[in-house]
């Protein structure tokens, strides 16, 4: 089946409930399956990687453009990399099986939706330009969202391929566009006071200034630290160990070395093994973030046991307690679709048939969910994350990160508590499976409700200890979430004594 990756853009960072509602438009798309979400609070941007069958790209991509239109707004939106649009860009790359005009027909499709069912102009860019203006990207976001909406309306070139001169009001412009795959990689040379040097080293490396070609540069502040910010359009021709070799060299020249580098979103394994990750001193790189990796494991049906556990064994703080916990609802869930399956279609339990189907429904439905609850977990920490990073030097900065952290922090609790209110409808249907189910799996059934009640038992620990780090702002909801959590604890208890009792019962000698 062909596939094309899809890297989307989005112009916001730092509201982990945004996030979530674009990256859960585009799961819920048949034919589409998220691979990574990468954020950044002093980019103010989010980047999420999907892959997609060509029937399934389009869809997928204008469900996300669709929450964004409705939930950023422009106007108020600062940050440091450049935009245009709630949606900033949103480009096709091809994959097995898929062709560059493939992708080409995608984006021209898109952008016509996206005028015709949202209201936002789109402008076309790389293999699917229309002009030769328009293949660069920084020439078709030139003067950004406030320069062009000022300057769509008098200057007819600056008119958008779909839509008339004007942009939308909040959500701006998106520019589409097909090209080959591109890396996201960025240098740091430490304290901000370096600024100048990264912005001097961007210009000298960059192609449209006479360095590397197919190298895009932007020297910028991040974090407190000097940046220089790339996009890596041709690694064949540029590979990265050679832009890291000539970021060096053009630091050294001003008396700065690099002090770590980084990837954003999913890369190809050949560039890594090309490059070698301890030459270039890459931060933070696991094999999850390799392409073909998330490609073989959502197309294969999903991530394998222990390529989970390694992840959880690794250095990374993510997936964590959260994680677990939901894997461990899963493998309930599991469980209980087993034991309805061997419970259908005997005699001697023909009374309970329909029951048995109903429950392998509802079972194989919450272990679809508990799966996708794994990740999210994951991601709502690397949010709070985010939030810490935040700038606090004033006090509107205090102030817009203490409330950043706030939001992050009941999000990172109402997570795990989805999780275990999930686990407890996992326990539910081990108990009935326990009392009426196939009694020669009576056990299977013991271990699927014990399963979800230490799910739901892991999970509640995390909604603790993220309400426990919320300040006064948060007190009202914090007794919220405690409540509920204290009675799934109590409901989960309870369905694991009727199918503990229901095992013993079926174990007593005749």
């Amino acid at each position: 089946m062909p596939l094309v990756e899809c890297v989307p853009n989005f112009s916001e960072g730092r509201d982990p409930s945004v996030i979530s509602a674009i990256r859960d438009a585009i799961a819920a798309t048949a034919g589409a399956h998220v691979l990574d979400v990468s954020s950044d609070a002093s980019h103010h941007r989010t980047v999420i990687t999907f892959v997609a069958s060509l029937d399934a790209a389009v869809p997928a991509a204008l469900a996300a453009m669709r929450v964004a239109r409705d939930r950023i707004d422009l106007t108020k939106h600062q940050g440091e990399h450049p935009r245009i649009g709630a949606t900033d860009v949103v480009p096709f790359i091809p994959l097995e099986g898929a062709t560059m005009d493939d992708c080409i027909a995608l984006a021209r499709e898109l952008g016509a939706c996206a005028h015709r069912d949202l209201g936002v102009p789109v402008y076309l860019y790389e293999r699917a330009a229309t002009t030769p203006a328009r293949e660069n990207l920084a020439d078709v976001r030139r003067g950004e969202f406030e320069g062009l909406r000022e300057e769509v309306r008098t200057n007819p070139a600056r008119h958008p391929d779909f839509g008339g001169p004007a942009l939308h009001p909040t959500a701006g412009a998106t520019a589409v566009g097909a090209r080959p795959f591109l890396v996201a990689y960025n240098v740091y040379l430490g304290d901000k006071s370096n600024l100048p040097v990264a912005k001097a080293v961007a210009r000298a490396i960059r192609g449209s200034s006479g360095g590397l070609r197919y190298v895009k540069a932007l020297g910028m502040e991040v974090d407190g630290q000097a940046q220089v910010s790339m996009n890596l359009v041709d690694t064949d021709t540029t590979p990265l160990d050679r832009v890291y070799e000539a970021v060096t060299t053009e630091a050294a020249a001003h008396g700065v070395a690099p002090t770590w580098s980084e990837l954003v979103g999913l890369v190809p394994e050949r560039v890594m093994l090309e490059a070698g990750a301890r030459h270039v001193q890459l931060r933070g790189f696991n094999t999850g973030m390799l392409l073909e990796t998330r490609v073989r494991e959502v197309v294969g049906g999903g991530e394998t046991v222990d390529g989970f556990m390694s992840r959880v064994a690794s250095a990374d703080p993510t997936p964590g307690g959260g994680s677990v916990a939901a894997h461990a609802g899963a493998l309930g869930a599991a469980l209980a679709q087993m034991v309805a399956g061997l419970t259908m279609g005997k005699q001697m339990y023909a009374a309970v048939e329909e029951e048995m189907k109903h429950i392998s429904r509802q079972a194989g439905t919450l272990r679809r969910a508990l799966t996708q609850l794994v990740e999210r977990d994951a991601a709502s920490y690397a949010a709070v994350r985010a939030a810490h990073h935040l700038p606090k030097e004033t006090a509107a900065e205090q102030a817009a990160r203490a409330n950043a952290i706030r939001t992050a922090l009941i999000h990172a609790a109402e997570v795990p508590l989805e999780s275990a209110r999930t686990a407890v409808e996992v326990a539910a249907l081990a108990a009935a499976l326990a009392e009426r189910g196939n009694s020669n799996a009576v056990s299977d059934a013991c271990v699927a409700a014990l399963m979800a009640e230490a799910a739901c038992k892991a999970a509640v620990l995390n909604v603790r200890i993220n309400v426990a780090s919320l300040d006064d702002d948060g007190t009202e909801r914090s007794a919220t979430l405690a409540s509920e959590a204290r009675t799934l604890l109590d409901a989960a208890a309870m369905h694991v004594r009727l199918a503990e009792a229901a095992a013993e019962r079926a174990m007593r000698p005749a």
